[in-house]
């Protein structure tokens, strides 16, 4: 670790609690790097808000919050992204499609409400009522011809109760035919690039012990080894960065 990191000012970082994230967050709660750094967790549409208010300085935010920003800068190499089926970005219903008549949007989401409502309108051809719900008990009205956006570690949990289940990333890829970014690293200022490079390792390494991530969490409701290394995609590569900039484009119209 060269000097110059050790001079840096310490960054705040805001983080999602969820389990799609803990292989990004695995690195930086080790080593080096976490001493530059102090960490916050929230859901992404408040840690979105985080960043908009200055309350962080680099924030694993949704990606449709990247338009909010008066200033914005990808950090790094990394992200929470999917080549198709993600798992936890679901619509869940009781009722096929096009008998939905309303639905509830998960508080906690920024893009997977831009991406459900894209979907709804351009590619499913559905117009339900819209609530946006502000609390968890909206989970409990998913019923008849009500039906629920549900993301991250809840909508792995409403896989076993719901019996249709539209993933939104399966969609998006069916419709562009390319990867979705859901969330990714970003900031509102310039950030050292020798910081920029040391984090993006510590993303590196905890994506590289994924084995070691899942044998800790004795999680028993879904496959994490499927979920991590079939699901979840973590590098922001130039097609995902082709699928962000398509995603930013139609929610722009």
């Amino acid at each position: 670790m060269c000097a110059k990191i050790a001079e840096l000012k310490k960054i705040r970082v805001g983080i999602v609690n969820y389990l799609n994230t803990k292989p990004l967050i695995y690195g930086l709660q080790k080593g080096p790097i976490s001493e530059m750094i102090e960490l916050t967790g929230a859901y992404p549409a408040k840690l979105a808000q985080m960043l908009i208010d200055g309350q962080v300085d680099v924030g694993l935010i949704p990606v449709a919050a990247i338009p909010l920003l008066p200033e914005y800068h990808i950090v790094g190499n990394h992200c929470i992204g999917a080549e198709g089926e993600i798992a936890s970005v679901c619509l869940f219903s009781e009722v096929p499609m096009k008998e939905i008549r309303t639905v509830y949007l998960d508080y906690q989401s920024r893009s997977s409400v831009a991406l459900l409502k894209w979907l709804m309108k351009e590619s499913w051809g559905i117009h339900p009522e819209i609530i946006q719900a502000d609390n968890e008990s909206y989970r409990d009205k998913i019923t008849g011809t009500t039906a629920g956006l549900v993301i991250g570690d809840r909508a792995l949990e409403q896989r076993r109760v719901s019996t249709y289940i539209y993933d939104l990333g399966s969609e998006w890829r069916g419709i562009t035919g390319l990867p979705f970014v859901f969330a990714a690293w970003v900031s509102t200022r310039p950030l050292d690039e020798e910081f920029i490079r040391v984090f993006d390792e510590a993303n590196e390494e905890g994506i590289s012990k994924i084995d070691e991530i899942v044998a800790g969490l004795h999680y028993e409701t879904y496959d994490l080894q499927k979920y991590y290394k079939v699901h979840l995609s973590y590098n922001l590569d130039e097609r995902k960065r082709d699928g962000m900039k398509r995603f930013l484009g139609v929610i722009g119209e």
